[in-house]
């Protein structure tokens, strides 16, 4: 989950990686481009919060699953967390380490996989629980899963509704009031997720209300773990490290469970872009609008859904620099518009724009709407070569509808 939000960034600063002249030239468009580098030091910086804080740190596949980057990211990081059953089974093939899924509801079909290949199971509701719990008399204990439900502390920290999993009426997790201060006969892990791009302080605010709604529970001697969710922006410039590992060391000092950190963004941030080619140059109205090959709806859907603003490399607010313009998408939505950007020199068709910090959501969120071209897949390995490890066509389209 994640807000993209830009606020407070200096628009028009060059993406965190570097393209280089040759790259710039010499991959297609449009072009992931993920610097592995830059995956390591991410990684680096998560694995110092295990090893201070004594939290396990997973990688949540729903904000970066480019799993050729999975050895890497596997040799400091104790396992993944999964939406659902596809993404455990990548978890289980491609990462290794523990598999955690959780899913707002569980078919028994795709359970019934998922038991076969994870280490925890988290259920959203009681009567999800209630449902299944019988897989574990016949499977669950045999196979050694753990089993948890998510709670919904009722604590407010996104600012955005669609991100917000606390949002009054929200479908996400079990409120205090279902539990009547109990923990749930053959449950014994927990879960939450409150937060989006943010800070410790808001998990600190976080776990306060917790420990306020759900006090008792945390007590019970039947609790094993407890999984802290995502949002924790760890690896952004300025996070509060030592404050999150003092808040872990605290909590596992107080309740004596296994504490689970499972962000996404923070595993790939600042670690890839997008490149894109400019196809043509139209007008109306007044308004120049430069037509990409990427697109804003297929591409990179949160620029809509959030809204957000994405950096662009040389690039600047619009009348910042001298020639303003608007970059559009290649698809028949009428609103598949990026944003309005200004540039040193007119842009012109064949010109390549380097968009930031595209490795995490806009890669997992890609779709072929209107059939247009996806993105290849590059990546720049440690020992500084780039290669273009995946190209789609045709029949990637073709294959997914029929």
């Amino acid at each position: 989950m994640t807000n993209r939000s830009t606020e407070g960034a200096p628009q028009g600063r060059p993406p965190e990686i570097a393209i280089t002249a040759a790259e710039l030239r010499e991959v297609p468009t449009p072009c992931f481009v993920i610097d592995e580098d830059r995956i390591v030091q991410n990684c680096d910086l998560l694995d110092r919060v295990q090893r201070e804080s004594g939290a396990k740190v997973l990688l949540a596949l729903k904000g970066f699953a480019a799993w050729r980057l999975f050895p890497a990211i596997s040799k400091k990081l104790s396992g993944c967390t999964c939406s659902g059953l596809h993404e455990a089974l990548l978890a289980h093939q491609e990462f290794g380490g523990e598999v955690h899924v959780y899913s707002p509801a569980y078919s028994e079909q795709d359970l019934g996989e998922v038991l076969g290949i994870a280490d925890h199971v988290i259920f959203n509701s009681l009567h999800q629980w209630d449902r299944f719990a019988s897989h574990w008399e016949r499977e669950g204990q045999a196979l050694g899963v753990s089993r948890g439900l998510r709670i919904n502390p009722q604590h407010r920290e996104v600012a955005v509704e669609i991100y917000d999993p606390c949002a009054p009426g929200s479908r996400l997790g079990v409120t205090a009031a279902e539990l009547q201060h109990r923990l749930p006969d053959g449950i014994e892990g927990l879960h939450f997720h409150t937060l989006c791009e943010l800070g410790s302080d808001a998990l600190a605010r976080t776990l306060e209300a917790i420990e306020s709604r759900f006090g008792p529970i945390l007590d019970d001697p039947q609790l094993r773990w407890f999984n802290f969710g995502g949002g924790h922006h760890i690896t952004k410039p300025g996070y509060d490290l030592e404050n999150l590992i003092d808040i872990i060391r605290q909590h596992r000092e107080r309740y004596h469970h296994e504490v689970y950190l499972e962000p996404g963004e923070a595993v790939a941030l600042n670690a890839g872009v997008l490149i894109a080619s400019v196809l043509d140059i139209v007008s109306c109205d007044g308004i120049d609008t430069a037509i990409l090959d990427v697109s804003a709806t297929a591409h990179m859907p949160d620029v809509l859904e959030m809204p957000y603003r994405p950096v662009i490399e040389n690039a600047g607010e619009p009348g910042e620099r001298a020639h303003t313009i608007r970059l559009g998408g290649p698809t028949c939505l009428a609103g598949d518009v990026i944003g309005d950007y200004s540039f040193d020199a007119p842009l012109r068709v064949g010109d390549r724009l380097v968009f930031g910090d595209m490795a995490i959501y806009s890669m997992v969120k890609t779709t072929t709407f209107n059939g247009v071209q996806h993105p290849a897949i590059a990546i720049r390995w440690s020992g500084g070569e780039t290669e273009v490890v995946r190209r789609f066509g045709f029949e990637d389209y073709r294959n997914r509808l029929g």
